[in-house]
């Protein structure tokens, strides 16, 4: 009993953490005056999936799954760019109950448009590789990474996430995707952890002629030792898997040798991708540092409750901690890293989710690992213009260049 109401609190707190990220303050950005910042972002429409319900994709609440489908246009015409959305994930019925009346978990409380920014953006300016390709937001509201199948009948709650995640492929394919010439699966958070998941799943859908990658941003999950020196990510991923169904969709290549609670970390699959996949992550990624290495359950003695929430204010002990982190996310790579075909962007900053900010993902002081920035490495890695982007940043506190974040 006393276990059950840890998750039901890890699970509240992460919600919470999710709020908090969409409203963190980002310190050291430096505006430039007419710089592509003073635009007004693209607003696209929310599109749902007519028929999903019949497929058995719906969200957490049983409302039609949905995205956000820009069309591409010149050169773009046949070219296609699909996010899938991050959110956190529901552990508990308690937490999914929770997420189900929130827009990660229901469609009806998804916003009628989104702003399309930094990978997204329509402005050459703002996104020079990708700027006219169909570029589509694929909305996540099943709290398992597009990964469950299963359902609560008490509780009113359906765990579709690999049906939302076949619906929308269907659906998209009927819009003309099919006949992509180039397409790249990409997410951020919960949806890079998907991006992963489902990378050669996405690869599978398309000709062989047809040049096909993956970008995971922010999804670089570890099963790192807490503060308390326990496993708080492997505990919550371990309910996620169960309580969703998920084992049955996970990659066999790793299930055929270890238990599916590690497989749904990406460390343990990502060497097994067979798709070209690119690595964006913070080496200090600010998700990770409040919700598994030192989250309120297991600070005991409030140690961390400033360095949480600001860098700045983490004592020596505490920055050597968190490079004991770093060195283990560094570590976690090195196989991957053996393939050319693969990409990395490992920058020691204080972030999550590089490629949905404008500010991060290409801005004339974006964050850069030597002379390239984000989207320029990305892009580079993509076509195929530089081989073997493998851009590690030198720790804390040496890269300047970071747009570090900062929470209230």
């Amino acid at each position: 009993m006393k276990l059950l109401w840890v998750f039901v609190f890890m699970g509240l707190l992460i919600c919470k953490w999710v709020e908090g990220f969409e409203n963190a303050n980002v310190t050291d950005m430096h505006f430039v005056e007419g710089s592509a910042f003073y635009n007004r972002p693209l607003l696209v429409g929310l599109t749902l999936i007519n028929g999903a319900t019949a497929k058995g994709a719906v969200c957490l609440d049983g409302s039609l799954p949905g995205y956000h489908l820009h069309r591409g246009w010149g050169s773009g015409a046949n070219n296609w760019l699909i996010q899938l959305e991050g959110g956190g994930w529901c552990a508990n019925i308690r937490n999914c109950i929770y997420s189900k009346r929130t827009r990660h978990g229901s469609s009806v409380f998804m916003e009628k448009q989104i702003p399309f920014v930094g990978i997204l953006s329509n402005k050459a300016e703002e996104n020079p590789d990708f700027f006219n390709w169909n570029r589509v937001k694929v909305r996540y509201c099943d709290g398992a990474s597009f990964s469950g199948d299963s359902q609560n009948a008490a509780a009113r709650l359906y765990f579709r996430g690999q049906h939302i995640w076949s619906a929308a492929m269907e659906d998209l394919m009927s819009q003309g995707m099919r006949y992509a010439k180039q397409a790249l699966l990409s997410g951020c958070s919960a949806g890079g952890l998907a991006s992963i998941l489902h990378c050669d799943e996405f690869r599978e859908l398309f000709p062989r002629t047809t040049r096909v990658k993956c970008l995971s941003d922010a999804g670089l999950f570890l099963d790192a030792l807490d503060v308390a020196g326990r496993r708080t990510l492997r505990n919550m991923f371990r309910a996620v898997v169960s309580l969703h169904g998920v084992p049955k969709n996970l990659p066999r290549s790793c299930t055929s040798h270890l238990n599916p609670t590690l497989c749904f970390f990406p460390q343990y699959l990502i060497s097994s991708v067979r798709t070209p996949l690119f690595l964006l992550n913070a080496a200090y990624d600010t998700w990770q540092i409040q919700a598994s290495l030192a989250p309120p359950s297991t600070d005991y003695h409030w140690n961390w409750v400033d360095c949480r929430k600001n860098y700045a204010r983490c004592s020596s002990w505490q920055i050597h901690y968190l490079q004991g982190f770093r060195n283990q996310m560094l570590n976690s790579v090195k196989r991957f890293s053996r393939y050319r075909k693969n990409g990395l962007f490992i920058n020691s900053c204080f972030s999550h989710c590089q490629s949905e900010r404008q500010d991060t993902w290409f801005a004339p002081n974006s964050p850069h690992i030597g002379n390239r920035g984000i989207a320029q490495s990305v892009g580079n890695w993509f076509f195929d213009r530089v081989v073997g982007i493998q851009a590690i940043g030198c720790p804390y506190p040496c890269d300047k260049t970071c747009h570090n974040m900062v929470f209230q």
